[in-house]
């Protein structure tokens, strides 16, 4: 049984920073990508950031590049994310999902979700 717990939210101040961590376990995660979407009040779940468990590779929504940094530690099966210069757009309930294969952003691929983290920036 796949599980994602995330961690790390908060209340911030607009141009502050935060770091999210979520710990996957129930399986070896090898040829799986990882993700992070988020959702906001009456808004569908949006693409943040994914990574390549294997290659590392890293893939950023267009509002967050730059700002944000996904990572990942293969040891210790955690995926990281920390934003920097945060919006008050940026608030909303932050979800970490894993799929086995290649690369989307697209959340209905997605095959295990956490309870997601609420993010709050505030103006």
């Amino acid at each position: 049984q796949v599980q994602l717990v995330e961690s790390g939210g908060g209340l911030v101040q607009a141009g502050g920073s935060l770091r999210l961590s979520c710990v996957a376990s129930g399986r070896t995660f090898s040829g799986h990508h990882m993700a992070w979407f988020r959702q906001a009040p009456g808004k569908e779940r949006e693409f943040v950031t994914a990574i390549s468990w294997n290659s590392g590779n890293t893939y950023y929504a267009d509002g967050v590049q730059g700002r944000f940094t996904i990572s990942r530690n293969n040891v210790k099966n955690t995926v990281s994310l920390q934003m920097s210069s945060l919006k008050p757009e940026d608030t909303a309930v932050y979800y970490c999902a894993v799929r086995r294969g290649d690369y989307t952003s697209r959340p209905d691929l997605y095959d295990y979700w956490g309870q997601g983290t609420q993010v709050t920036v505030s103006s």
